[in-house]
């Protein structure tokens, strides 16, 4: 038989013990009260198999550079540069390296998180990679978890920014200047931060009688702002489209512009994010700014604590703002 290579997981003692992964961990910190035969069921397995825990975890232990974990979608766009830039420099302040894993939501990347997490003393989910609900809840108790720009999971702490408020208020400058059709580009599968941006969009367009359509559902790249701007042209136009982030809409503004349509004079277009190419184009994109480099550097923050014994909080919240350019009209010069 081939000598093993690989080391033994806390999910391989779990298993030959029979019992939950944060029950292992448990044992192995000594922190909560476990059952004498639990315990020895855990500690037999351990011997057995030779379970040594992370060596993240050793060094953090002995004082020495143990490592935090983040999971992103990509690293396409300004979006999750900004949120990794505020990520690494807590993480560094603290004496702590950073693993990144870049997990796909349309790939199984299960057996790699699990083995990041092997690796780090703490990890942060940003949005909605390919890690789930059930996996977070899953790696919390032998890992410090913190979900980021995500819905809630129970029993796992999260730090958000606010999108249903900033887009009510978003359609309701949209309604105001006239506009009476609308489009919505993204996807905002449950969980997502967009889930909740979709929901401030149609709650506003009920609110003012006009009918909510359904989202032209894309992931928030180049290549999906492409694809999601062929199909809207393809149809009729509505005289106003809300993009999940700015660079479905600053791809959909080129689009329009060689198809020969004027915005916002003909559609207009809001983004949300203000990445620095917003303030450039022309017209000037009306987006909604939120504090990308905070959420990293807060989550970086959080984990640190937790590892250190702090209490899961609940949510955190961070506020945006909507910021006005030419890519709509005013109030004051509603569309003719």
């Amino acid at each position: 038989m081939a000598k093993r290579t690989e080391p033994v997981t806390i999910y391989e003692v779990a298993a030959r013990a029979g019992v939950s992964i944060a029950t292992v961990s448990r044992v192995m910190r000594g922190s909560l009260p476990v059952s004498g035969p639990v315990r020895e069921r855990v500690l037999d397995a351990v011997r057995e198999l030779r379970y040594v825990p992370s060596g993240a975890a050793s060094a953090l232990a002995g004082g020495g550079r143990a490592a935090l974990g983040l999971v992103l979608p990509h690293l396409e766009g300004a979006y999750y540069a900004q949120l990794l830039i505020g990520f690494e420099t807590e993480a560094s302040s603290l004496g702590l390296a950073v693993e990144v894993l870049l997990a796909n939501p349309k790939t199984d990347a299960g057996a790699a998180v699990r083995q990041l997490a092997e690796r780090v003393v703490g990890v942060a989910f940003a949005a909605r990679s390919a890690a789930g609900d059930e996996l977070l809840a899953e790696l919390t108790g032998p890992r410090s978890v913190v979900a980021v720009a995500r819905g809630s999971v129970a029993d796992v702490s999260s730090i958000n920014t606010e999108n249903r408020d900033a887009m009510g208020q978003l359609v309701g400058h949209l309604l105001a200047t006239g506009r009476t059709s609308f489009a919505f580009l993204g996807d905002p599968e449950p969980g997502s931060d967009l889930r909740e941006r979709y929901a401030g969009f149609a709650e506003t367009l009920r609110r003012g009688g006009c009918p909510v359509p359904e989202p032209i559902r894309c992931p928030l790249t180049e290549a999906g702002g492409v694809d999601a701007a062929r199909r809207l042209l393809a149809g009729p136009l509505p005289d106003a489209v809300v993009c999940g982030n700015d660079l479905i809409a600053l791809v959909l503004m080129q689009a329009l512009a060689k198809a020969g349509v004027t915005v916002p004079d003909q559609v207009a277009v809001t983004g949300w994010d203000d990445i620095l190419a917003a303030r450039y184009i022309t017209p000037g994109l009306t987006t909604v700014t939120q504090p990308v480099e905070e959420l990293g550097r807060l989550a970086a923050r959080r984990l640190h604590e937790q590892v250190h014994g702090a209490a899961v909080p609940e949510t955190q919240v961070l506020p945006t703002a909507v910021v006005h350019r030419g890519s709509c009209c005013t109030a004051d010069s509603p569309r003719t």
